[in-house]
């Protein structure tokens, strides 16, 4: 189980050395946006399943409030390209986050109980280091709209409570 556990962290976090973090500062706010849209997707996807398979109280609280906080982000990021009369740009990061996402759904579809408890929340903490970090060491600092920055920065104000969340989860699933 340990193993499982470990391999759904590490596919977690490989998606962030498929590509240095020096090719993703190379891009664009709108393939920035495709990016954080598609990684509040994918969270909202694992929310689902964990809602699917968890009978866990704590899994199932932490799992909405996944699925209501990226909806609402993604949601406020449409609204903003809207405002600006632009489209989020598919890329290679956000093709890769698919790909990692479709491995990790595919593992923890086959898991029930408390394997999936213990793989659903550490693969909930890893996620949100990786992509907090990639947000903002990478992208904040390269980002060239002032509104496009800005809803970035409320949305990992956001994600980092999700991080520590998720660290307690991990804490009260391993007892």
């Amino acid at each position: 189980m340990k193993s499982l556990v470990s391999a759904i962290a590490v596919v977690s976090a490989l998606f962030v050395s498929q590509a240095s973090a020096q090719d993703v500062a190379s891009l664009n706010d709108l393939e920035f946006a495709h990016i954080a849209y598609t990684a509040d997707n994918i969270d909202i996807r694992y929310a689902h399943l964990a809602l699917a398979i968890s009978t866990n109280p704590e899994i199932h609280a932490f799992a909405n409030t996944m699925i209501s906080d990226h909806t609402a982000v993604n949601a406020a990021a449409l609204g903003l390209l809207d405002k600006l009369g632009a489209t989020a740009q598919d890329n290679f990061f956000s093709q890769a986050l698919n790909e990692g996402a479709e491995e990790i759904i595919d593992d923890f579809s086959k898991l029930r109980g408390a394997e999936f408890d213990v793989a659903y929340a550490a693969n909930e903490l890893a996620y949100h280091r990786t992509v907090n970090g990639l947000v903002e060491n990478t992208m904040i600092p390269n980002i060239e709209n002032d509104e496009v920055r800005a809803l970035f920065q409320q949305g990992l104000e956001i994600f980092k409570a999700h991080e520590g969340h998720a660290e307690m989860m991990v804490k009260a699933v391993n007892k």
